[in-house]
């Protein structure tokens, strides 16, 4: 059986704040936990209404308090926003916190618009080494080294699991390179993940961490009791979508009955590849496609994301995603 795993956007819906949308997030995850998902991820976004998981290690020190036993991890930090040191030490702090459940998924991408990265970073110069240069330095920081002249406290010899995170090749050469988990973005960036996938297991060289590889994809689920209803679910995410393409990022909107129906020919087409990976219907619509998708990636693990208006049909997405796939995740959540 192919682990599924989640990733939480922390979506602040229509109608709701910060808030309530990181409570809704630990709810999500302890749920997570009853039904056997593996892993919880949260995403750094920066400038964004809708979505609350900019803080993401405070995020997830606020999920790790109230659950007891599902992976925790960022999928992923960004980490150019970052020193090396500072997340060594803010992952290192959560693994001392919650031991043997933490995971850091690292990305090159600003996590937001050019504006909010100057806003953090001051230098927008690029330098397509430096983000192999710091994710090795970061790692470094995870070695015990009792004579290194910095040293993270919490986070020195601490075993973190480091993920490169991607959606383009750059991503898969480096994760082969290092010997690393991959986790390709194609739940909202699908164009390139075969390639990437093949890129990646083809050039995979061993490391401590790794001995074969191992490639993580993320996918939209949308599921409810009909087929119809997931449909008017997944126009909520649907709507953000040409939201932000647009220019004006908002919150979760609600369901809009027949929104694609309103849209031109170009939004459709948009919308048509970036949710291409995604799962929408009842049980078995669901069950069928997530198989194909397993089949047809070779997928060793999916992270499931499903950005859903209203926040019990969004628990109850993945109740039914636990049930099509995970024989007695209903059972052990009950």
């Amino acid at each position: 059986m192919t682990p599924l795993s989640i990733l939480d956007l922390a979506p602040i819906a229509e109608g709701a704040d910060a808030g309530q949308a990181l409570r809704n997030a630990l709810e999500l995850a302890q749920t997570g936990e009853r039904l056997g998902f593996r892993r919880f991820w949260m995403a750094e976004h920066h400038s964004m209404p809708g979505i609350a998981s900019a803080a993401t290690s405070v995020a997830l020190a606020f999920v790790g308090a109230g659950t007891s036993s599902i992976r925790l991890g960022a999928g992923g930090v960004m980490l150019p926003n970052h020193a090396p040191l500072v997340i060594a030490e803010q992952f290192g702090t959560l693994e001392a916190l919650y031991p043997g459940r933490i995971d850091l998924g690292l990305g090159r991408a600003p996590g937001t618009d050019r504006a909010a990265a100057m806003a953090m970073r001051r230098n927008l110069a690029s330098d397509e080494n430096q983000f192999p240069r710091d994710v090795v330095e970061l790692m470094d920081y995870f070695v015990a080294d009792p004579q290194r002249k910095v040293r993270a406290i919490p986070g020195e010899g601490l075993a973190i699991p480091v993920w490169i995170l991607g959606s383009s090749l750059f991503g898969a050469q480096l994760a082969a390179m290092l010997g690393l988990p991959y986790a390709f973005a194609s739940h909202f960036a699908p164009a390139a993940m075969m390639e990437a996938i093949r890129v990646y297991r083809e050039r995979f060289q061993p490391s401590a961490q790794l001995d074969r590889p191992y490639v993580m994809l993320g996918f939209n689920a949308f599921a409810a009791d009909t087929d119809e209803e997931a449909e008017l679910l997944a126009t909520s995410v649907m709507q953000a979508f040409v939201n932000l393409r647009s220019g004006r990022p908002t919150k979760l909107p609600p369901p809009l009955p027949s929104y694609g129906e309103t849209l031109p020919p170009a939004a459709r087409a948009m919308l048509g590849d970036v949710l291409s990976c995604s799962a929408i219907g009842g049980r078995a619509t669901v069950k069928q496609a997530i198989e194909q998708f397993i089949a047809r990636t070779g997928a060793d693990e999916l992270m499931i994301t499903s950005q859903i208006w209203d926040h019990r049909a969004r628990i109850r997405s993945y109740e039914i995603v636990a049930d099509a796939m995970m024989p007695g995740g209903l059972a052990r959540a009950a």
